[in-house]
C-alpha cells in the first residue's frame, strides 16, 4: 500500500480545489453571458448608443475576477449535506447559479456609480465604461464646452448603466426558481444590502468632502457598510438561506463575514498607503492627493504629528517626495502600526465566530472561510 505524504495530499487537494474554482468560474460566466447577450438584444431596437451601453457593460462585467460570486457559490457547495450534493447539476444549484451572477452584476452597478462619483476614467487598469465613452465620443477634442459635453454623455452612460444593472439584479433575485417565501427571503436581504452600500457610500462622500466629521468610529462604519455588507456578508447570507441552513448558521456566517469585511477594506488603504505599488499597481499616493478619510488619518489626527501632515493632506498637486514624508510622518506617529492592529482585531474576531460556532457551521464552510481570511493576510495588492 502507498502512503501520500502531507505535502502530496496537500498538493492534491490543492489542485482539486483550483478545478473547482475553475469550473465554478466558468458556470458563474457562462450565466453572466447568457445574461447579458439577452439584455443586449432586447436593447438593440433602442439604437446603437443604448446597445453600447450593454456591450460595453457585458465585456467588463465578463472581465471581473468573481470574488463574490465565488464565495456565495463555494459556500453554498460547503453547505450543502451529502445526500444534495450528489446531484451536482441540480436545478437548486443552477438556481444559486443565477444567483451569483446577480450578486456579480450588483457589484458591477456600485463601480459604475462609484467612477462617477470619484471622477474616475479607468478601472483594473483599463478604461472603465465613462472612459471608454469618452474615447469612443473623440475627447479630448472640440472647445471646453465640446469636451464638457461628452464628459456629461459618458457620465450620464455611467449612470444610467448602473440603474439598468440594479434592475436587471432585482429581475434575477425576483423570478429566481424558488419557493415563495425563500424568494422573499433574497430579496429582503438584497434590499438590505443596497441601503447598507448606498448609505456607506454616501458617508464616505461626506468625509471626503468635509460634511461629515472625520471620527474613527464613523470611519469604521463607513467601511463596514460601503464594502463588508455587500463582498462579504450578502454572499454568505445568500448561500446559507439558498442551502437551507438554519437561521442561526446564517447569523453566524454573516457576522464573520462582517469582521472579514472590514480587515479587508482596513488593509485595502493601508496597501494603498504603505503598500508596493509594483504589486498593488495603483497610485501609492492618490489617497493622500484625494484626502480620503481613513482609519490612519484618523489615528494621525489625535497625534501630536497631525500639524506637521496637515498641510500636505488632499492637495491634488501634492509631489511623490511630499507624499513620501507624509508617509513616513504616519508611520512615525503610529498610525501604520495602528492600522495593522486593526486588521488584526477584525480577523481574530473572525476566527472566534467560527470557533464558537463550530458545532453548527460545517467543517468545510470553515474551510472556505479560513482560506479566504489566509489570502487576506498574505495580501499585497
Amino acid at each position: 500500500m502507498t502512503v501520500m505524504s502531507s505535502a502530496t495530499r496537500r498538493s492534491t487537494e490543492r489542485s482539486r480545489t483550483d478545478r473547482s474554482k475553475s469550473d465554478l468560474c466558468s458556470a458563474i460566466e457562462d450565466e453572466l453571458g447568457g445574461l447579458m447577450s439577452s439584455k443586449a438584444l432586447a436593447a438593440a431596437p433602442y439604437g446603437p448608443g443604448f446597445a453600447r451601453l450593454w456591450a460595453i457593460a457585458s465585456e467588463n462585467v465578463l472581465g471581473g475576477k468573481f470574488v463574490r460570486p465565488l464565495l456565495l457559490m463555494e459556500t453554498y457547495d460547503a453547505l450543502q449535506q451529502p445526500e444534495t450534493r450528489r446531484d451536482h447539476h441540480s436545478s437548486n444549484r443552477q438556481t444559486a447559479i443565477g444567483i451569483a451572477a446577480a450578486v456579480e452584476i450588483l457589484h458591477y452597478a456600485f463601480l459604475l456609480h462609484d467612477d462617477v462619483i470619484d471622477g474616475d476614467l479607468v478601472r483594473r487598469g483599463r478604461p472603465n465604461l465613462i472612459g471608454t465613452l469618452l474615447t469612443e465620443a473623440g475627447f479630448p477634442g472640440g472647445d471646453d464646452k465640446n469636451q464638457q459635453a461628452k464628459l456629461h454623455w459618458a457620465r450620464t452612460g455611467g449612470i444610467l448603466m448602473g440603474n439598468m444593472l440594479l434592475a436587471a439584479t432585482h429581475q434575477s433575485f425576483a423570478r429566481a426558481d424558488l419557493p415563495q417565501a425563500l424568494r422573499f427571503r433574497l430579496l429582503d436581504l438584497l434590499e438590505h444590502t443596497i441601503n447598507e452600500t448606498v448609505a456607506g457610500e454616501q458617508l464616505d462622500v461626506g468625509l471626503g468632502d468635509g460634511i461629515i466629521a472625520p471620527e474613527l468610529e464613523t470611519i469604521l462604519m463607513m467601511c463596514g457598510y460601503k464594502t463588508a455588507t455587500y463582498t462579504f456578508e450578502l454572499p454568505l447570507r445568500a448561500a446559507a438561506a439558498l442551502a437551507g441552513a438554519e437561521p442561526s448558521v446564517e447569523s453566524a456566517l454573516a457576522t464573520a463575514g462582517r469582521h472579514l469585511g472590514l480587515a479587508f477594506q482596513l488593509q485595502d488603504d493601508f496597501l494603498s498607503t504603505f503598500g508596493d505599488p509594483r504589486q498593488h499597481g495603483k497610485d501609492p499616493f492618490s489617497d493622500l492627493r484625494e484626502g480620503k478619510q481613513t482609519a490612519i488619518i484618523a489615528y494621525a489626527r489625535m497625534t501630536n504629528a497631525w500639524p506637521e501632515i496637515e498641510p500636505w493632506f488632499g492637495r491634488p498637486e501634492l509631489s511623490d517626495p511630499e507624499a513620501q514624508y507624509v508617509r513616513r510622518q504616519l508611520a512615525d506617529c503610529g498610525a501604520e502600526a495602528f492600522v495593522q492592529g486593526l486588521v488584526q482585531e477584525q480577523l481574530a474576531d473572525f476566527h472566534q465566530i467560527l470557533g464558537n460556532h463550530a458545532a453548527e457551521i460545517p467543517e468545510s464552510a470553515r474551510t472556505v472561510l479560513i482560506d479566504l481570511a489566509a489570502q487576506l493576510e498574505g495580501r499585497k495588492s
